[in-house]
């Protein structure tokens, strides 16, 4: 699985990215993170609200800090 978090560095993008790795090392993925911080790469994927969750190339979130459960459900519907 490849995961992307997308924002420029705020509290609620690193939050996501601190949730990501927690979560994917608690569910036992094989998986990898990447931070993408650069905004012109952000807009490429089309999100305009940070921050952003990219799964296996497909945006599953934008604009908003999902709870433990809510990003849980998204990784494993990806």
């Amino acid at each position: 699985m490849e995961i992307k978090v997308l924002g420029t560095g705020c509290a609620k993008c690193k939050k996501l990215e601190e949730l990501t790795r927690n979560v994917v090392a608690e569910m036992g993925v094989e998986a990898t993170i990447e931070k993408v911080e650069d905004i012109y790469k952000i807009m490429q994927f089309g999100v305009m609200r940070t921050p952003g969750l990219v799964v296996n190339g497909k945006v599953v979130l934008s604009g908003k800090l999902p709870g433990t459960s809510e990003l849980k459900e998204l990784l494993e519907n990806a």
